[in-house]
């Protein structure tokens, strides 16, 4: 008897345990202000906060119709982004800021053009519209006085934007990427120049956010999510070396380059984020909607009052 309680007692603590890692999937890209999130699920952060998370990688363009078919439940990408995908009927709301971009998000030109103006009528590369490369495009010309149909525009990823001005690749003036693959850029200035980045026109800002049925559903395994995410950027603080390996790993980059690359981005800790979302992610989803209602990216405006969910910072 006393055995068998012991063997239940067992299956109880087992069964316990199990209950408590709640599994999510995540969407992310390699850019380089995501990775924290690769770092928590690396060195076991995740783990430790109860989650059993996975890591999916999926481009920009697809990550809302991974959301919206269960694949994933939640994923990280930039501020407007979140309403674009809410505007095309994908239910999706921001939980926590992961980055702000100083200089990783760039434009690249061809010799020869020496100003944003310069590009109309003249062929740029960028990622497929509801992606943030898009965006910035549309930011930066209509900053100059342009619109998106000013000019041509080619889809090709961040990586293969880069790698055609890189190449030389005839028919093709400009090109908007980001880190890592910006930094190639800044090692070849004979294939061009980054003639304006985030420092410039800052509007790149990323942010992690999940389907309001996963937040309702788990809310103590979205709130394990932030604080496993805030003890991330901790790790970073307190061992450099082994963090920016461990980043670096995962987009195939040394921890060295993948540390210069980090440089031009700002990753967002618990403060940040309180800041972030008590006026400046309303202010700048505003002016953003305004744009993408503008360029003709969505066709009207999602309710904005639900974009962010901030209880989970606390």
């Amino acid at each position: 008897m006393k055995k068998l309680i012991t063997a239940s007692l067992l299956t109880l603590a087992l069964s316990s345990s199990f209950a408590q890692e709640a599994k999510v999937a995540v969407g992310i890209s390699g850019w380089t202000g995501f990775a924290p999130l690769t770092l928590a699920k690396e060195a076991g952060i995740f783990k430790k906060n109860g989650l059993d998370v996975s890591i999916k990688k999926i481009p920009q363009k697809d990550r809302h119709l991974a959301i919206a078919s269960g694949d994933i439940q939640c994923a990280a990408t930039t501020v407007e982004t979140w309403i674009v995908w809410n505007a095309a009927g994908v239910a999706t709301t921001q939980i926590f800021q992961l980055d702000k971009s100083y200089g990783a998000d760039g434009m690249v030109v061809k010799p020869g053009i020496s100003k944003i103006s310069d590009l109309r009528g003249k062929t740029v590369a960028a990622d497929a519209p509801g992606t943030a490369p898009y965006f910035g495009l549309a930011w930066m010309l209509k900053k100059n006085g342009l619109t998106l149909k000013d000019v041509k525009i080619v889809s090709l990823s961040p990586q293969a934007a880069a790698n055609a001005m890189i190449a030389g690749t005839d028919g093709v003036d400009a090109a908007m990427t980001y880190e890592p693959y910006l930094g190639a850029m800044r090692t070849k200035p004979e294939a061009g120049k980054i003639i304006a980045t985030t420092l410039d026109y800052p509007m790149v800002m990323d942010t992690f956010g999940c389907s309001p049925k996963f937040l309702s559903e788990n809310p103590k395994a979205a709130k394990a999510l932030a604080d496993s995410y805030f003890e991330a950027l901790d790790m970073i603080q307190k061992e450099p070396k082994k963090s920016f390996e461990i980043m670096g790993a995962d987009v195939k980059q040394s921890g060295e380059a993948f540390e210069t690359s980090s440089k031009y981005l700002r990753w967002q800790d618990r403060a940040a984020n309180q800041k972030f979302f008590a006026g400046e992610h309303a202010t700048f989803s505003k002016e953003a909607a305004d744009l993408l209602l503008e360029a003709g990216i969505i066709k009207s405006l999602p309710d904005m009052g639900k974009l962010a969910d901030t209880r989970f910072l606390k």
